[in-house]
């Protein structure tokens, strides 16, 4: 069967009755999923697996499918009204999302928040219809060295999330990276930094760093700044309607948002999350306004909605074309194929081009279903800021309480979250930006795991990093995009001088 008949078939099973319907459950179970604190998508396909059993497979997979981008879609409104990313993937929607609404802007930051993911989820649907057998290939292609330097390449960026000291921004992620490194080395097999508690042989859960760096810390701000801080705007919705001059400032972070989400999303262990976190980056060291980020930017909240929602898409190409799962959901999903009898691979598009082509087609339908869905919620979705402010912060606590326990079920993830809780409240009594800390924190295993391995297949040698092209040319970006903002920072000190 040819592209095109398979296209037409995989819309045919979209389209259907049964389709439409499973689409339809799959993106209202994964928005509501991803509204809420620690349960993503991952614990919703999981919960799914057994509810499918006997299922045929194209519709239950269509629905998992639909539950995973449906998270994600989700996550951005926790994150944007409550400061409590729903999902890893919208840590950095919270960046400007949250101050938007704290300006009475909630509507407003949620209409673009829902407008940026269609765009991204869209396009990087259509460019996984066209590159997906491509692309396989080059996702094959990144070695160890080659994801070692795309790692480096993120951590350069370091210096663009600092909201003033470049110091106590480069303090915050070494702090991450020393977080990241408690547990058993995955390589040796011993234990570091975890002082004999066993509860730290796995090290802590990213969800348990980031709802104690923003949402409790946001709580503990609120509870001993209560007297200084005015509510009045945060309990107004504001218009939803984007105007013709935010439109025009989300247009560019979203085309070049959604290739860069898509392309990170093919990378296995990519993902949403960090997908988010480089859009931001990247569209903050595009701005000609950059000191606007973190203050309620609509680039600053356009550009990590529409890469995460990109990078779904992109991760599903080598869970399909090569059966190889690019991310702990995706890993979850391929266990959902094997359950339902269906081998993903090079020859399912082959074989069972209704299933490929099927999910695929499914995409633009749930896409749109999520935009119709979501934009005339708004007004209800947001009244959670007329909640009494000691209620809403007792909901956040639950919420967060809620979501570290039915990660693992033990108490001690409580005690760190509390721990993170006043630590991220401590970063911002004294100014230390808490991005870093994240970023360092997703990019640190990956990053130590890449390096090591590369020394380990050339036997110690560190030529390996400039013998791989693909290594060598992220690496000098890298370097670029690390020296860039220390050349600008003297050239303005000589500025001020003369």
């Amino acid at each position: 069967m040819g592209s095109i008949e398979g296209i037409l078939a995989g819309f045919q099973v979209a389209l259907s009755l049964e389709g439409i319907m499973f689409v339809l459950i799959g993106v209202l179970v994964g928005t509501f999923i991803g509204m809420l604190p620690g349960l993503g998508p991952i614990s919703a396909i999981a919960v799914m697996i057994p509810i499918t059993f006997g299922m045929d497979p194209a519709p239950a997979l269509v629905m998992m499918a639909g539950v995973y981008y449906g998270a994600i879609f989700g996550g951005s409104t926790s994150s944007i009204l409550l400061n409590a990313p729903g999902v890893s993937g919208a840590v950095a929607t919270s960046f400007d999302g949250y101050p938007m609404a704290q300006q009475g802007k909630a509507g407003k930051a949620l209409a673009i928040a829902a407008v940026s993911s269609f765009v991204g989820g869209t396009i990087s649907v259509v460019l996984l219809m066209i590159f997906a057998p491509v692309l396989s290939s080059v996702a094959i292609s990144f070695d160890p060295p080659a994801y070692f330097a795309l790692m480096f390449l993120g951590l350069t960026a370091i210096t663009s999330l600092s909201e003033g000291s470049t110091i106590k921004a480069l303090i915050s992620a070494v702090i991450g990276f020393m977080v990241v490194t408690i547990g058993i080395d995955a390589q040796t097999g011993t234990q570091r930094f975890t002082f004999g508690n066993v509860n730290l042989l796995e090290g802590i859960d990213f969800l348990v760093i980031a709802l104690g760096l923003f949402a409790l810390a946001e709580v503990c701000t609120l509870i001993i700044k209560r007297k200084d801080l005015s509510f009045d705007n945060k309990h107004k919705l504001g218009s939803l309607k984007i105007t013709k001059q935010e439109f025009k400032e989300m247009k560019g972070p979203m085309t070049r948002q959604s290739f860069l989400g898509f392309v990170l999303g093919v990378l296995p262990g990519a993902g949403a999350t960090i997908a988010s976190f480089i859009g931001y980056i990247t569209e903050k060291r595009l701005s000609k306004k950059p000191e606007e980020f973190g203050k309620g930017s609509v680039r600053g909240l356009s550009a990590p909605e529409t890469a995460n929602n990109a990078a779904t898409s992109g991760a599903f190409v080598p869970l399909l074309s090569l059966g190889i799962p690019g991310s702990g959901t995706t890993a979850v999903m391929l266990g959902a194929f094997l359950v339902l009898n269906v081998q993903p691979g090079p020859l399912l598009m082959t074989d069972r081009p209704e299933i490929f082509w099927g999910i695929i087609a499914s995409m633009y339908v749930g896409n749109v279903f999520l935009l119709i869905l979501n934009l005339p919620l708004i007004p209800y979705i947001s009244k959670i800021l007329k909640i009494p402010r000691p209620l809403l912060i007792s909901l956040v606590i639950m919420f967060s309480i809620i979501g570290v326990y039915a990660i693992s079920f033990n108490t001690f993830d409580l005690y760190m979250l509390l721990l993170f809780g006043v630590i991220g409240f401590l970063m911002r009594l004294f100014s230390f930006p808490a991005p870093p800390f994240i970023l360092a924190f997703i990019l640190g295993g990956m990053m130590e795991q890449a390096f090591r391995q590369s020394l380990t297949i050339s036997n110690g040698s560190y030529m390996v990093f400039v013998n791989s092209p693909i290594a060598l040319t992220l690496l000098i970006f890298g370097l670029l995009s690390f020296l860039f903002p220390i050349i600008g920072h003297f050239r303005r000190k000589r500025k001020e001088v003369s």
